[in-house]
């Protein structure tokens, strides 16, 4: 008994942990969330700089349409071939279905009166033009003398015909005013080409900056005289007077390119419109 009384006590104490077969996951939850965030910017950046100022109003459209209507397209392949009777598309037949030339309210508020086929045939018309006037198929439209003048480019408002000065090569003679005997034969070329189409036409006149201030005649006479001129000149090779949409003359507020003095800078800009304008 006396052995068993001196015997130490041992106590033995057993440290119970937990929660730590799986942590530190919430960062990668994190991560993956601003990666996602991070390609939908971007993929917003490039939308904004690959799509056009009306490509963006109709993907906005589409987002957020005023009039909650359903489209008019069916899944089927029925006596309409997936048609519905009130699509533009389908000839009328009970007096009360849409067609392409008579479309119903709805279709004019939804905005699809156009269709993108015909934006792709205007945009081919127009591109058909720019290639017969700067030979891209080709022999150019126009003469050797006028060929080093002109710049077109396909812009939202239409196809931009720039007709420009070149140094000791002005458009307009310095003395008389009047129009060079090349930018003549220039007008009859594009009324002739411009008469493969309806659209309509604007013209606008710009000037460069001169060193010197003209007292007599101001910059915006000079290039609404100068827009005027060349609306006669289109018109006598052909172009229907009811055609014209606007003629501004700009004087030297919009330089083409920089210093404002630069021949460049002294041009004509005919653009051959859109239908949506």
């Amino acid at each position: 008994m006396a052995d068993n009384d001196v015997r130490p006590i041992i106590i033995k104490r057993k440290k119970v942990t937990g929660g730590e077969g799986h942590h530190g996951g919430a960062w990668k939850v994190a991560y993956a969330d601003f990666v996602t965030a991070m390609m939908a910017f971007f993929m917003l950046m490039w939308l904004l700089n690959a799509t056009t100022e009306n490509q963006r109003k109709g993907l906005a459209d589409y987002f957020s349409p005023s009039i909650p209507i359903a489209r008019v397209s069916g899944g089927g392949d029925g006596a309409f071939g997936g048609e519905s009777p009130f699509s533009e598309e389908v000839m009328t037949q009970n007096g009360i279905g849409a067609s392409s030339r008579q479309p119903t309210e709805g279709r004019q508020a939804m905005g699809t009166q156009g269709t993108d086929h015909d934006a792709e045939r205007e945009n081919a018309e127009l591109s058909e033009i720019e290639g017969a006037l700067m030979g891209e198929g080709g022999d150019s439209a126009v003469s050797e003398l006028a060929r080093p003048h002109i710049e077109t480019r396909l812009t939202d408002e239409g196809l931009l015909v720039e007709i420009f000065s070149r140094p000791g090569a002005p458009l307009f003679d310095p003395e008389t005013g009047m129009p060079q005997a090349w930018l003549a034969e220039l007008a009859i070329t594009m009324a002739d080409l411009f008469s493969t189409v309806r659209n309509g036409v604007a013209i606008e006149a710009h000037i460069a900056t001169e060193p010197l201030v003209r007292a007599s005649v101001s910059g915006w006479q000079r290039t609404t005289e100068r827009a005027q001129l060349m609306r006669a000149l289109l018109e006598a090779g052909g172009l229907d007077p009811l055609r014209v949409s606007r003629v501004t003359g700009h004087s030297d507020r919009e330089p083409a390119v920089e210093p404002g003095i630069a021949p460049r800078n002294d041009r004509l800009e005919i653009i051959l419109l859109r239908n949506a304008y």
